[in-house]
């Protein structure tokens, strides 16, 4: 478990290293250093420096103090005029693509080349990797780009790499359960009975070694890294493939349990979901109204339309509590992610993307990380006023799917007179305004 601590930390090290950008002396101009983290932006382009006109709006806003705007009123009638909208709109939308039913039907949605609106809440849903540097990108290209670390490592730490590769880079995890078991049952052959040749030797034509070894990437790796070596024996009355056990190549048993160890203890690399910040201000959208999560193709907008739609009449269909709570959980649990966006009193808004069963407490972690005094209490709270204190339910538990805007508010227990209540968010966050 230690050694996968240090490769991991050492890896980390590395990344953080990268970011920092090209080493300068102490005596070099202090305004050509480069700033932790603006390297970070989708498919790994350089985040572009604010315009002084963003800057100015920024520093406003921290200046602003405004009231707290009206509370929607979520009557029904108000839901149904604001679906009747939605469906004129996206039926609009339709229109403009100009796009007839039978042609439709005969593309594939990967072939639909559609503009992104620019006013979008955003762009898609992106993951990172700690140990791959700053960049975010799709769940895919992440994951590959994953593997090619891992392998790349196997020259330097071919040990610990294999291990991460067997776990990392398979899918059925039964199968790698089943894989990780039998080469720790090589290992602990050896260990136990040192001076057994028969021990020492694998046939790779043998039908266990095909079903359980062969078929997982990563077991070449690993059976190089115990001591092993690929020679080609007799066998019968013929010649046969074996991994053979080279004492030479491990002097130390023990370092064999080190690695089985390893291999038992080790976690598959996951690419982890990017929370996309992004701040937004209240006064650009003085209605309120916020556009789509995601760009939609032709068949995404139809289904929309037909899902608005049956919103409508379920909400004029009879139905007693317990059924509108069940049907409101089958349909929150179709949704991934959550676009989840905190509002300050002073009209700025935090928005970041999480995913429906990450806890309600990464969502205040996410808030507090960008607090200029993270240590002073708050609360969050929804349109209707009610505080959330349930923070370790999810986010669908808690019905904050598929989006939803929340209000912020200092804690006002704790007072001290040297605090400016009207700041909220730190300088770096600032420079993430976009209008």
């Amino acid at each position: 478990m230690d050694a996968i601590k240090k490769f991991f930390d050492k890896k980390k090290s590395d990344a953080k290293f990268k970011i920092a950008g090209q080493g300068q002396s102490l005596a070099a101009n202090q305004s050509g250093r480069s700033h932790h983290g603006e390297g970070r932006s989708h498919h790994g382009e350089v985040r572009r420096h604010p315009t002084q006109d963003t800057q100015r709006a920024g520093a406003a806003a921290l200046s602003r103090v405004q009231k707290q705007p009206k509370e929607v009123d979520w009557s029904l009638q108000a839901i149904k005029a604001q679906a009747r909208r939605e469906i004129e709109a996206e039926q609009k939308q339709l229109e403009e693509l100009s796009i007839s039913e039978s042609s439709a039907q005969s593309l594939k949605p990967s072939e639909i080349n559609l503009v992104a609106s620019p006013m979008l809440a955003t762009q898609g849903v992106y993951f990172h990797c700690p140990l791959l540097g700053p960049e975010v990108s799709t769940y895919q290209e992440i994951k590959e780009n994953i593997r090619a670390f891992l392998h790349a490592q196997v020259a330097e730490d071919a040990g610990i790499s294999a291990c991460l590769i067997i776990h990392t880079c398979n899918k059925d995890k039964e199968k790698v359960q089943v894989c990780v078991e039998t080469l720790c049952k090589y290992i602990e052959n050896i260990v136990s009975n040192p001076a057994e040749e028969k021990f020492k030797k694998i046939r790779m034509s043998n039908k266990a070694y095909q079903e359980r070894i062969h078929p997982i990437e990563g077991t070449k790796e690993f059976l190089s890294a115990a001591g092993f070596i690929q020679q080609e024996l007799p066998f019968n009355e013929g010649m046969d493939n074996f991994w053979v056990f080279r004492e030479d190549e491990v002097t130390d048993l023990s370092t064999l349990e080190q690695l089985r160890n390893a291999l038992v203890s080790c976690e598959p690399l996951k690419p982890q979901l990017d929370r996309a910040c992004r701040l937004l201000l209240l006064l650009d959208h003085p209605s309120g109204e916020w556009p789509p999560f995601f760009s939609e193709g032709i068949e995404d907008l139809e289904k929309s339309i037909q899902f608005v739609a049956e919103a409508v009449e379920r909400d004029t269909m009879l139905m007693t509590k317990a059924m509108r709570e069940r049907q409101e959980q089958r349909e929150m649990r179709k949704y991934r992610f959550s676009l989840i966006r905190i509002r300050f009193p002073d009209g700025l808004i935090l928005q970041g993307t999480f995913g429906v069963y990450e806890k309600f407490s990464e969502v205040m972690k996410f808030v507090r990380e960008n607090l200029t005094n993270d240590w002073r209490p708050f609360l969050v709270k929804v349109s209707g006023g009610n505080k959330i204190t349930e923070e370790e339910q999810s986010l669908v538990d808690l019905h904050l799917v598929p989006a939803v805007v929340l209000n912020f508010l200092w804690d006002l227990s704790v007072q001290d007179p040297n605090l400016d209540d009207s700041v909220y968010l730190k300088p770096e966050t600032l420079m993430l305004m976009q209008h």
